[in-house]
């Protein structure tokens, strides 16, 4: 049987991960921070902890950090003013017990915001872990603190680090039609939109574990980028919501981020490579 692996963060993606990787025969550890998810969690042949990062380690890591592979899907706190020096902590608090554990391999769930909002197409080695000099332009403090933390975990000794860049979530009950429904003079109307479905983050994870790729970065977004007003017009309209209005004045458009290394490296193919063509093809709220 191949390593166990742990999922320290199992929410509406690690879960659904978690329960993947079970069914191709892995042993799965996984964390939640609230009791009340660990009977969901079994049920899907997930051994749950009950952990939290406040931002250290609290609670009983069990099982945790006893399997070779961690899969780290904790996002920075919205809610913190330092939310850099604050999702650092947590970082290197959960270094520190993989370290003094068996994990031999961390595979971190990163996102394409640590690309500044630049009016070009974006790749991984414009954007070295760590670098935010290296890409210059406007980010919001949660892409910066991952980037940040990208570094941190890219530096640790004795682990082995693979980042996955991944782009907007959408699928399950996350639905794009509710994220911008009712809004006016939306700004950027036809800068590229960089979405990934959740089954596509599931499988980029399973086959990155499968292919035992470490030490890389990849971005994670489908093949296709729709203009902010195609994609979220039609996605409202899908669910019978008010569609956003666009500010028609504003020429800006904004980062395409490409997904050619993982395609390339990895031989990966999206099961949903377009998001329109997937509200194009759901029918439309009576």
């Amino acid at each position: 049987m191949a390593s166990p692996v742990s999922i320290l963060g199992c929410g509406w993606l690690g879960r659904p991960l978690g329960a993947h990787l079970v069914e191709q025969g892995l042993e799965v550890c996984g964390s939640t921070t609230t009791p009340e998810k660990r009977e969901a969690l079994r049920e899907d042949g997930i051994d749950p902890v009950l952990l939290r990062l406040d931002p250290d380690l609290s609670g009983d890591p069990g099982a945790l950090f006893a399997s070779p592979i961690l899969v780290l899907n904790i996002p920075p706190p919205r809610s913190e003013d330092d939310v850099t020096a604050v999702h650092r902590q947590q970082v290197r608090a959960v270094l520190e017990a993989a370290r003094a554990g068996a994990v031999e391999w961390i595979l971190f769930a990163s996102s394409t915001g640590v690309y500044p909002n630049v009016e070009r197409t974006v790749s991984e080695t414009d954007c070295p872990p760590g670098q935010p000099d290296a890409l210059p332009g406007p980010r919001r403090r949660t892409g910066e603190a991952l980037l940040n933390v990208e570094g941190l975990l890219m530096e640790a000794p004795a682990v082995d680090v693979t980042i996955v860049r991944l782009g907007g979530l959408y699928g399950g009950d996350r639905h794009p039609g509710r994220f911008l429904a009712g809004r006016s003079d939306v700004a950027r109307p036809n800068a590229p939109v960089n979405l990934i479905h959740r089954d596509d983050a599931v499988g980029v994870f399973a086959t990155l574990l499968a292919q035992n790729i470490r030490g890389e970065v990849f971005n994670a977004c489908a093949d296709e980028h729709p203009t902010r007003r195609a994609l979220y017009t039609r996605a409202a309209e899908a669910l019978g919501l008010e569609p956003p209005t666009f500010d028609r004045d504003d020429p800006t458009t904004g980062k395409r981020v490409s997904n050619q290394r993982l395609k390339d490296r990895c031989g990966y193919t999206f099961t949903h490579p377009d998001p329109l063509a997937d509200l194009v093809d759901a029918p439309t709220a009576e």
